[in-house]
Formats: structure tokens, sequence, C-alpha cells
């Protein structure tokens, strides 16, 4: 049994990797596509065309693809929750250092710790409040505000993260009957309808090159990838032992932007990368002691 429960943790800890890395090089073709065609009719194509295929996969296992839960009150909650974290993640990688961004996500976890203490009433000890308040400390860091390296563009990433963390508060009040494929239906139909919101305030959109529809496509296809191997590995093995691998996001698009991009992250960049990924592992940790 024990070795069963390794290997089933191994296989997890791979597939939240693989589906980190999917999202890392989504991230970086959103970018470049970015620097030349409007966010928003990128992610009205990406949050579209993913919908298209969870639905597809939601009809061949016979779900309906938009079922009547989705109309529930977590689902709708949800629903505005994801559009705006989608809206506000998209905008700061396309407008702000990919580093700085997906180093400020990381504390999603963290905000979920706390929601879950004041929402939902969970126990959380001073441990994990400190870790909590630690982690937040380094959104501060790389937020640097007051600081001759503030920008107000990366107050974008800090609202993405908290649309992100509410979106997964409201995922364990919504119906335990919607399937993942759904979710992800749902997900990236936000996606879509965050896009036709920045469309609405931008000069429109207009036709693609090859290149330009390359890069969409690329973004698409990894985007979905790597949510489809994050619902695999959130129900492979353990949790406690699977989710610590979200952190190796930050570790690809470092790598990714320093050799593709060109970014040069600063010394406070990295020490608040390290103090927010420190508190989520820390904090994992003390769950699990707490568990056992």
């Amino acid at each position: 049994m024990k070795a069963a429960g390794a290997s089933a943790n191994l296989r997890g800890a791979g597939l939240m990797s693989l589906s980190m890395a999917g999202f890392a090089v989504e991230d970086l073709f959103l970018k470049k596509a970015a620097a030349s065609l409007p966010i928003g009719q990128i992610m009205v194509i990406m949050g579209f065309s993913g919908a298209v295929f969870f639905a597809l996969l939601a009809f061949r296992a016979g779900e309906a693809a938009l079922p009547r839960a989705f109309l529930c009150r977590p689902m709708l909650i949800r629903s505005v929750l994801e559009i705006s974290g989608r809206l506000f993640y998209s905008l700061a990688i396309a407008l702000t250092p990919m580093v700085g961004v997906v180093a400020i996500l990381q504390a999603t976890p963290l905000m979920v710790v706390a929601g879950a203490a004041m929402f939902f009433g969970e126990k959380v000890g001073w441990r994990r409040w400190s870790a909590v308040g630690f982690g937040f400390l380094g959104v501060l860091v790389v937020l640097r505000p007051g600081l001759d390296g503030f920008s107000v563009l990366s107050l974008l990433a800090l609202a993405g993260m908290l649309g992100f963390a509410g979106r997964d508060l409201a995922t364990r009040a919504a119906p335990r009957t919607l399937s993942n494929r759904q979710l992800g239906t749902a997900g990236f139909t936000m996606l879509g309808i965050a896009g036709l919101i920045v469309l609405g305030f931008s000069e429109g959109a207009r036709l693609p090159d090859l290149r330009e529809a390359g890069l969409i496509l690329g973004a698409t296809v990894f985007g979905v990838a790597g949510y489809h191997a994050l619902t695999a590995a959130m129900r492979t093995g353990e949790l406690v032992a699977v989710a610590p691998f979200r952190y190796t996001r930050l570790l690809f698009a470092l790598i990714l932007a320093v050799l593709l991009l060109g970014e040069r992250p600063d010394t406070m960049t990295l020490a608040g990368s390290a103090m927010i990924v420190g508190s989520g592992l820390y904090a994992l940790i003390r769950a699990r002691r707490a568990q056992s």
C-alpha cells in the first residue's frame, strides 16, 4: 500500500510540474502575442477555444457542458472572480515583467488559507497565520510600494492574484457534482468574457498575421494542456504531496523570462519571490502535520 501511495504521489508531482511548465509557456506566448495584438483579442480567442475543448470533453463523458448548476450562487460568485483574476492577470503578463507577475501569483495559496479561515471557519494556527503574513510581506517586497522601482501597473498582478484566490475559495463551495471538465468549460468561458470586456475599452480587434496566429495557438494549446494536467494532478496522490509542486511555475517562468524575454530580475524581486514560496511551502507542511 505504501509503495502504491508513493507511486501515486510521484505521478501527481510529475503532472503538477508538467502543468506549471505548460502555464509558464502559455504566459510566454501570451506576452509575445500581446506585443503586437490587442490583449483583449488574445484572451477572447484563447478563452472560447479552450471552452470548446473542455465542452467537447464533457460531451464525450456524457455531461452537460453548461449545466444548470452554473447558475447557483457559489458558481456565479466564482464566475465573477474568475473574470477578475483572468482579466487582471492577463493584463499584468502583457504589460509588466513576467517573473514579477508569476512571483505574486504564488501567494494565491496563502490567500486561500486566510480566506478559508475567515469564510469557512477552518482552523488555522498562529504558525500558518505567520506564514500568510510573511508571504504577503514578500508580495510587498516584489511590488516595492513607495520605492523607485514601484510601478502602478504591478498592482494588476496583485488584483489578479486576489481574483484567483477568491475563485479557488468559491470553488470549495461549488456543487461537487460538477466535474473538472465542466469547471474547465466555465473557466475558459470566463477568460473569453474577460477578453470581451478588455476589447470594449480598446481600439478593437484585427486579423492576426501568421506569426501572431501561431503565438495565440501556442498559448491556447499550452494553457489547455496545463489546465488538463492540473486537474489530473489534483486527483492523483495526496494533496499535501502534490500541491508544493505548484511553485515550480516560478522556476519555469524565471528560466523562460531570462532566456527568451531578456528579463533580468533584480535582488528585491528574487528575495520577495523566495519569501512567498518559502511561506507557501511552510504553510503546506503545517497543514500536513495538522492532518496527521
